[in-house]
């Protein structure tokens, strides 16, 4: 307008336009750094989640799982090989070698019982015989060959004579039949004799080391019990038992006898010496030890290790949070601003 003075003109207001809460979230969360409140927020949930996992993971490890592995599983199948000498009646020493098999019935055993069927041949060890050999071979090389069925449980190694497990024409055994109890203890334990017919004790002696693995070395001596030596001959049965178990499973090791049969005359039926051979010592060792390693894998590594992972997660997420709350909101340098004219 002509002649409009200065102060007249109309003036051009500058109005700021807000920033929306949504458009600083969006921008902390999506185009922000890593330091922004977002991410802290996120690490800090993130490290409390893993922490409380792994502390749960080593609790059931170590009190669930680890416990849960100490019973016998129910798919054993063993060969245990033995070697030695013999005496029968008059006649001169001979060598002489013992194979028994021992297999896990899984179809019969359950949860707390486990099932075993065995077999056990001692045959005289004279032209490089097989395991076991018929009773009519030819150079009468078999001495005793005997099959048999017990049931024990999958934790003590204690019999169990129920008799939905073994049958009706099973033996019926008492205490210890073929390991000792996961966790054995060095104390005397009932362990069964198949010539006596009952349990006699396994008294403790000592530790020893076997190739390395650690040992308790168990004792059974039998002193002139009345027995039946063979159908229709009476006499006396002697024999000294030494078995050296491995303490966290109950697996034996090695074990070795010195028995001694005589007949109510005074002669001597059979005089035994018998124990595991230097392989089957070497093999029983190595496969206790692999089983050693992972139990300690499992019970004890696995449980430590989630432990100390879970603290160090959970105190890395609760030293975020504190600081998060401890901390003045972010502020990110205010965007350029849009102007309106007025």
């Amino acid at each position: 307008m002509i002649g409009t003075s200065e102060a007249e003109k109309p003036k051009l207001r500058v109005v700021p336009t807000r920033q929306s809460h949504w458009c600083t979230l969006r921008h902390t969360c999506w185009w922000g750094a890593w330091e922004g409140r977002c991410v802290r927020k996120t690490l800090t949930a993130v490290l409390i989640l893993l922490g409380a996992f792994f502390l749960i993971m080593a609790a059931m490890l170590k009190f669930y799982v680890g416990p849960g592995l100490l019973k016998t599983p129910l798919n054993v199948d063993t060969t245990t090989l033995l070697d030695g000498t013999a005496t029968l009646g008059a006649d001169p020493s001979f060598p002489v070698k013992a194979t028994s098999i021992t297999r896990a019935d899984s179809d019969k055993s359950d949860s707390k019982v486990i099932v075993w069927a065995n077999s056990s041949c001692v045959v005289k060890d004279v032209d490089d015989p097989p395991n076991c050999v018929d009773a009519d071979d030819p150079q009468q090389r078999l001495l005793t060959a005997s099959t048999d069925t017990f049931a024990t449980d999958r934790v003590t190694a204690l019999a169990v004579n129920d008799r939905k497990y073994i049958g009706a024409d099973a033996t019926p055994k008492e205490g210890l039949v073929n390991k000792f109890p996961f966790e054995t203890k060095k104390q005397t334990y009932p362990y069964w004799d198949d010539t006596s017919g009952k349990a006699e004790n396994a008294v403790y002696q000592g530790e020893t080391t076997i190739d390395g693995v650690k040992t308790y070395h168990f004792q059974v001596v039998i002193t002139d019990v009345p027995a039946e030596l063979t159908d229709g001959v009476e006499g006396t049965y002697s024999n000294t038992i030494d078995i050296y178990v491995e303490p966290l499973t109950g697996d034996i090791l090695n074990q070795t006898q010195e028995m001694n049969q005589v007949t109510d005359d005074g002669a001597n039926f059979l005089t035994l010496s018998l124990g595991f051979t230097d392989a089957q010592i070497k093999d029983s060792a190595s496969g206790s030890q692999d089983n050693l390693d992972k139990l300690k894998l499992i019970r004890t590594t696995l449980p430590i290790v989630s432990l100390i992972v879970g603290l160090l997660a959970l105190i890395g997420g609760i030293i975020l949070l504190r600081t998060g709350l401890n901390r003045p909101e972010d502020t990110e340098a205010a965007p350029a601003r849009e102007s309106e004219t007025v």
